[in-house]
């Protein structure tokens, strides 16, 4: 699959340490934060054996089904370069 850019605000010592982590690591800083990504949705997919969960999880899943795609890094650097 693709990836996508994403633009996320994070707090200076929280990013840090995390670009610390994925130098230890050997990762970049979105390897590492798409590696944790994955554990921790791998980790919660057991609850989408309780039914009530799955339904809700469709129903948020349907909400968002038709919105289109935004590049809200590009509207940003728009947004900047009127200043």
């Amino acid at each position: 699959m693709p990836a996508r850019r994403v633009l996320i605000s994070i707090d200076e010592r929280l990013l840090a340490r995390v670009d610390r982590a994925a130098t230890r690591r050997g990762l970049t800083r979105s390897g590492y934060l798409a590696d944790l990504a994955v554990r921790d949705i791998g980790a919660g997919e057991s609850s989408r054996l309780d039914p009530v969960v799955t339904a809700a999880l469709q129903a948020l899943d349907g909400l968002f089904a038709n919105v289109p795609d935004f590049d809200h890094a590009g509207a940003i650097r728009e947004f900047r370069g009127r200043r």
